[in-house]
């Protein structure tokens, strides 16, 4: 009889294991026969007919690489790949043996982007990554492993005469006004020779396929590290768009000016990319169905509400809570009346605010109903919500959303005076996938309406915690139940997931 916050991490365990690098590429990849080799990937099959190279760049790809070299043997050529500063220690340190590769590889490791930012380092590697793609010949097959985080910082090449340094400087300020992932992508896509679309354009005649770990809602490809061997689907318009939109028009590097300038304003004829393949071998959705799985052996009735949960995040958990409410009215028997319409509609209309990628809620709402009051319940999401800072506090997006919740939680049952006879257990889990949130060596943090009463109770206020963005310091106060949660690296990235347990008491 386990309890619920069990179940919650055995549920973000099996999800985060199946994205873990080596299961991942095993899935993805196999190489086949002796004599003409061929490389099969998901459904396809590339002969190997004279030399496989292999390049990787981001958070993961270690592990990535480790595995790859693994099944590929003798077969593989030689390989290059980019991981952020300290990995290699960190993995050491973690006893994460199976991530690191072996001490006779053929893949060189340039460790680079401290603090997830472009540097000299960075550079050098991408540099040489770029001249290796430069001498691929027509029999030569170059498999490129991706993963988003950390991707775009590792692959640092401006188109000359941009210099790192201006480059840089051009994305701190566009971050520092506001810019979105997407249109720091955008940007930095076109002024760079690698991305959107650069590393294959330059490995042309060779065959290439990409392995992808996404960790951007909706796995675009040409968003994920900014794209280096995906058709870019913007323009220098679109960078020039955004440009303006910051008031940076007017005070660009006179380089950045020239590359601007240069390049053709439309969207020229669409390159011919049939030397490439892209294949997205983990993600969010992937990571939900397996917790989904797990959920279900457990005796759960599971739903999965979304992998693309986006928004900010007292806004996510206002959503989550009223998820949760329209769930306990459904067991106490008063889904149907009244007080459930009222949920509903504030959840439709909380859900059109949002916006959510691909989102149906009325879909979600129906098939919500069709679950029955007996079971208990489970619901997964997944994605990235943003936090806005105001506190000097210490936490991360997926601490502050467990704890909103449980003070949205407490609050909603304080105020429903004729408590319903269908009491509900709930707990709600928050986690980051690659096991940090924030600057703490916490992932996420599991939270509950009374654990917020507890709080209170003790003195607590909660809001103070909120408005300072002090999360971490509110779940360290404690001690009897972990309500952190605290996973070390995991060595994988697709973004946050999120579940919720309810059993009617």
């Amino acid at each position: 009889n386990m309890s619920l916050r069990e179940h919650a991490l055995s549920l973000f365990r099996s999800a985060v294991g199946t994205v873990q690098p080596a299961p991942m590429l095993k899935r993805a990849m196999k190489l086949q026969g002796d004599g003409c080799p061929q490389l099969l990937v998901k459904d396809r099959a590339f002969p190997v007919k004279r030399d496989l190279y292999l390049v990787g760049f981001g958070k993961a790809v270690l592990g990535m690489a480790a595995a790859a070299e693994e099944i590929l043997g003798d077969h593989l050529f030689r390989g290059i790949v980019n991981v952020p500063v300290g990995i290699q220690e960190s993995l050491q340190r973690a006893g994460m043996q199976e991530m690191l590769l072996k001490p006779h590889s053929k893949i060189q490791v340039i460790e680079g982007a401290k603090n997830n930012l472009p540097d000299p380092e960075a550079l050098k590697g991408a540099v040489a990554i770029q001249e290796l793609a430069e001498g691929l010949t027509a029999d030569d097959l170059l498999l490129v492993l991706i993963s988003g985080r950390g991707g775009s910082a590792l692959l640092p090449a401006p188109i000359p005469p941009i210099l790192l340094k201006e480059k840089e400087e051009l994305t701190k300020m566009l971050a520092s006004r506001g810019a979105t992932i997407w249109e720091l992508n955008i940007v930095r896509k076109t002024l760079s020779l690698l991305k959107g679309g650069g590393l294959a354009r330059l490995a042309y005649p060779a065959q290439v396929v990409s392995l992808i770990l996404s960790d951007v809602i909706g796995d675009p490809l040409d968003i994920i590290a900014s794209g280096p061997t995906a058709a870019s689907s913007h323009s220098v318009q679109d960078c020039l768009q955004i440009l303006t939109r910051y008031n940076l028009l007017h005070n660009l590097p006179k380089s950045v000016e020239t590359v601007l300038s240069s390049s053709p304003s439309k969207p020229t004829a669409p390159e011919d990319y049939s030397h490439v393949c892209n294949v997205i071998i983990g993600s969010n959705a992937l990571a939900l169905d397996e917790a989904k799985h797990q959920a279900e052996g457990l005796g759960y009735a599971t739903l999965i509400l979304s992998a693309a949960v986006c928004g900010e995040v007292s806004r996510v958990a206002t959503l989550y809570c009223q998820l949760i409410r329209l769930v306990c009215l459904g067991f106490s028997g008063l889904g149907e009346g009244p007080l459930g319409d009222e949920v509903r509609g504030n959840l439709l209309q909380l859900a059109a605010e949002l916006e959510i990628p691909g989102l149906n809620l009325a879909e979600f709402l129906q098939m919500l109903r069709g679950l029955g009051a007996e079971r208990p319940i489970c619901i997964l999401a997944g994605g990235e919500t943003t936090v806005q800072l105001q506190g000097t506090g210490k936490g991360g997006r997926n601490q502050e959303l467990a704890l909103r919740v449980g003070l949205g939680l407490h609050r909603a049952q304080a105020t429903e005076v004729s408590r319903p006879p269908g009491r509900c257990e709930i707990i709600f889990l928050s986690g980051g996938t690659d096991g940090q949130d924030g600057p703490t060596e916490a992932a996420g943090a599991f939270c509950s309406p009374e654990l917020v009463g507890e709080a209170l109770q003790e003195g607590l206020d909660v809001e103070t915690f909120l408005s300072n963005n002090d999360s971490y310091t509110f779940f360290s106060q404690f001690q009897s139940e972990h309500h952190l949660l605290v996973t070390g690296l995991t060595g994988t990235n697709v973004m946050d997931i999120q579940a919720i347990l309810i059993r009617p008491t």
